[in-house]
């Protein structure tokens, strides 16, 4: 995760700087996201069949590839919007293959008892990579190797996760006792978990919670980093950008330790709709914040209050995801968590070229708290009424 924040620290820069292009911001974000709607059905079910390690192998190759054609891109100065483009599909298409896998696997390890402490670690892992990959990132870029060869570096940092994934543990779950997941038959298989997912009030909930924050805001604020920090002014923007991304990875990582350390805030679907709606308020001051003053405080809540309710959705989603088809559910959980980050780049990016990225992110967030009030009101009324129902 960290070399996956580098590079785009370093290409989200360049492509930046040569094109000035709120637009092609906005592809970086449809590209990356998009796969995951199409594809995470697909994969989560390739979870539940095949050795995810091998899954996850597959994804680190297509990481190093995607890093490796930045590199002749920018060595060969024939940097050029379709050639962005297409490694930043590819790049979208590694990250939904190793998505699902990845949580299969560490339901694999640590089981059901351990599961919500695994999932926000590993949330936290992340968050330490967001931290210190634009900060590594930016050292490489602007200090001692510029974007040729310090892409090249990055790509090497994904190769100890394959060669160590050549024999770890927990790659294959054994099927004794229940009969081994069947073929993906196609779309209708996703239509069938997607009819388990909505007849579980907590999967659903949480699938429709984190499908709305990726709709309407996901991460498309990143891709427009560079556009904020230069809006902030006051010293160079390559540095404001680093100390942009920075907060917000800071405060997961606070989050992370702090929740961890001190047993807090324990996976409630009812904790994770408040945390995501102080997100909402976070995103919204820090966009319309014209100093750095303001601006870093609220990025550290975003980050702090965004890692909360997303390990948080992950971990209900996996407790009461049925055991058979768990590839499955997290394929489609993927689908909304990651999958509809699709549209936040045309809200936040697209938008943004008309109105300016400062409105257009305010106006997201203020249409993902008000969606989040709707949902809380009708939840709430669905409890009164099932409550009601068998009383006597």
């Amino acid at each position: 995760m960290m070399a996956d924040n580098i590079e785009h620290v370093i290409s989200y820069y360049v492509i930046f700087q040569k094109f000035h292009s709120p637009a092609l911001g906005a592809f970086a974000v449809v590209s990356h996201w998009l796969p995951y709607l199409l594809l995470a059905g697909y994969t989560g079910a390739l979870a539940d069949r095949f050795d995810v390690r091998r899954l996850i192998q597959t994804s680190m190759c297509l990481f190093i590839g995607v890093s490796i054609g930045w590199g002749i891109m920018f060595q060969t100065d024939s940097t050029e919007e379709w050639k962005a483009m297409v490694l930043l599909v590819i790049h979208g298409i590694a990250g939904v293959i190793w998505n699902p896998a990845s949580q299969v696997l560490i339901h694999r390890i640590v089981g059901i008892d351990q599961l919500s402490s695994a999932v926000r670690l590993t949330a936290t892992g992340r968050y330490l990579a967001f931290l210190l990959g634009p900060a590594i990132g930016s050292a490489i870029l602007l200090a001692f190797f510029g974007p040729v060869y310090g892409i090249f570096i990055n790509a090497l940092i994904y190769v100890p996760m394959a060669v160590w994934l050549i024999r770890a543990p927990y790659g294959s779950e054994p099927h004794s006792g229940r009969q081994r997941p069947q073929t993906l038959r196609g779309f209708g298989d996703i239509l069938a978990t997607m009819r388990v997912v909505a007849s579980n009030p907590v999967l659903s909930s949480m699938t429709v919670m984190i499908g709305a924050s990726a709709f309407f805001v996901g991460n498309a604020y990143q891709a427009q980093m560079p556009g904020f920090a230069t809006d902030l002014g006051h010293g160079q923007p390559g540095t404001a950008y680093s100390l942009l991304l920075g907060a917000d990875a800071a405060g997961g990582l606070a989050a992370g330790l702090i929740l961890e350390s001190r047993g807090l805030l324990l996976p409630n679907p009812r904790t994770a709709f408040i945390l995501a709606m102080i997100w909402c308020v976070a995103l919204g001051i820090f966009a319309q914040s014209t100093s750095y003053a303001l601006a870093i405080p609220m990025l550290f809540l975003a980050g702090f209050v965004e890692l909360s309710f997303n390990s948080m959705a992950q971990s209900l989603v996996q407790l009461n995801a049925p055991g058979d088809i768990r590839g499955r559910v997290i394929g489609v959980f993927a689908m909304s968590a990651n999958g509809m980050r699709t549209f936040s780049g045309l809200s936040v990016g697209l938008l943004g070229a008309f109105i300016g990225i400062h409105w257009s992110l305010t106006a997201s967030a203020a249409a993902l708290f008000l969606t989040y009030v709707v949902l809380v009101v009708r939840r709430g009324v669905r409890a009164q009424l099932e409550q009601r129902s068998v009383s006597p």
